[in-house]
């Protein structure tokens, strides 16, 4: 490996000496690379997943700009965005490794306003057809997606010690585009913003102007600011480059299943619910205007999850991750509590309370897996190539490789559950009138996950 290294701040700069786990090079030059970029990488994850979560305001919306869609329509427009972000998330796992990450983020942000700005217009449209919908909201998965290039791209800039803050400080504060976009969407849908671009609004029974257009638009121009920002300030690491035939061998891992699950019961968790948890409200308590509270969850979650990985790194993600199930767990059932019966009582105030808890431990959790992963992987890999013969540069290096790949592929697994808990309210709803029936299941899962974690990283023998 070469030891010269080109200017930090160019456009177009690939740093070719790249030493994290060397104490003197860290201290020297490599902690303000690796901030410098952590701070670029933030605001473009925080922008996509407020591209992301978009239709979790705009659905609930919808018909009162005029369109006729159902409520399991509704539910599912609020779902899809997971699913095209979910699979595109395997892709976008291996692409810092093939292209650099900032040429990837770069790119990944800017194609964003494709889908942002096709949404403002069709709003104003009352007779566009439902798949034009389905197509712009598959379109905003691409926003998921991010999250899998932008953890994997992060992780090769810091040493193992410090990797687990890092993570979380990306992730959690990144995954706040949730609770900005429920809080900036109902405020921008209420004022004339973009009239000389075409924006009317839609007058409401009791007088008022509703700009839904605007939910869509006004992350347009702070996306691609921060696309240059990312093209002009961020690096491409030239001990990052593998092929995809380098890193696919981590999928063979049988910890990368094991880890996907709990992952899945945690990430998942805090996306499904930050998806469905409007719609929810309002099947629920149709008497409460829930957008003036649904920033509240996504809020704690996305804070808990920075939280997680910084008191991972302290205590063990293995042990954070074992008590956060368990209350996640029983959480879910006292939500069974709060709902109303039959159209009948119900309190908003305890189920809002309860669903602050569920977001506060998805959050917390997803941060003390993600420092599991990193943990499990790189002890893996380095195990590995050592065993072989390898020399320590070498097994850091693939160490640093595998792990991206299985940070990248593993959250990728996790925003499934950004589709299945939307599903699962609405079908649930569909079929018994009441959402208890897909509360069940996520109580099951979230014992089921307690289990698996004991079993497999929490006893002594296991560790």
């Amino acid at each position: 490996m070469s030891h010269s290294s080109v200017p930090e701040r160019a456009s177009g700069a690939l740093i070719t000496d790249w030493r994290p786990e060397d104490s003197a090079f860290w201290q020297r030059q490599g902690h303000r690379t690796a901030r410098r970029n952590l701070w670029i990488s933030v605001p473009c994850l925080l922008l996509a997943f407020c591209v992301w979560m978009l239709f979790s305001a705009v659905a609930v919306n919808l018909n009162k700009v005029g369109f006729q869609f159902t409520t399991d329509q509704l539910f599912m427009l609020t779902a899809l965005p997971s699913v095209s972000g979910a699979l595109l998330r395997v892709p976008y796992a291996f692409m810092v490794p093939v292209f650099g990450g900032r040429r990837w983020t770069a790119f990944s942000t800017g194609i964003l306003i494709i889908p942002c700005a096709w949404l403002g217009v069709v709003v104003q449209d009352p007779t566009t057809p439902f798949s034009t919908f389905i197509i712009i909201a598959l379109l905003c998965g691409f926003a998921g997606a991010n999250f899998a290039s932008s953890m994997a791209n992060i992780s090769f800039f810091f040493p193992k010690q410090k990797q687990g803050g890092a993570l979380g400080i990306n992730g959690g504060l990144g995954n706040l585009g949730v609770s900005v976009m429920q809080l900036v969407a109902p405020l921008a849908i209420s004022l004339s913003m973009f009239a000389v671009f075409g924006g009317t609004g839609v007058e409401q029974d009791n007088g008022t102007m509703l700009y839904l257009e605007n939910a869509a638009w006004v992350w347009v121009l702070p996306l691609a600011i921060f696309t240059v920002a990312a093209w002009f300030g961020m690096n491409d690491l030239a001990t990052s480059k593998a092929s995809l035939r380098e890193q696919l061998p981590v999928l063979k891992r049988g910890h990368l299943w094991i880890m996907s699950l709990l992952y899945l019961a945690t990430f998942g968790s805090f996306i499904g619910f930050s998806a469905g948890f409007a719609m929810l409200s309002k099947t629920q308590f149709p008497q409460v205007d829930i957008l003036h509270f649904a920033f509240f969850g996504p809020l704690v979650g996305a804070l808990a999850r920075s939280a997680g990985g910084a008191i991972s790194d302290r205590l063990g993600g293995t042990r954070v991750t074992l008590v956060n199930f368990i209350l996640m767990a029983i959480f879910s059932a006292l939500l069974f509590l709060t709902l109303p019966s039959g159209g009948e009582g119900g309190n908003f105030v305890a189920f809002f309370g309860v669903f602050l808890l569920l977001f506060l431990t998805a959050g917390l959790g997803s941060g003390s897996t993600f420092q599991m992963i990193s943990v499990i992987f790189r002890k893996l890999t380095m195990d590995r190539v050592k065993a072989q013969g390898g020399s320590e540069e070498q097994a850091l290096r693939e160490a640093a490789t595998d792990t991206a790949a299985a940070l990248g592929f593993i959250s990728a697994i996790g925003a499934i559950g950004g589709f299945f808990i939307p599903k699962a309210f609405g079908t649930s709803l569909a079929l018994t009138g009441s959402p208890a029936g897909a509360m069940k299941l996520f109580f099951v899962f979230y014992v089921v996950c307690v289990v698996v974690t004991w079993a497999i990283y929490g006893r002594k023998s296991a560790r």
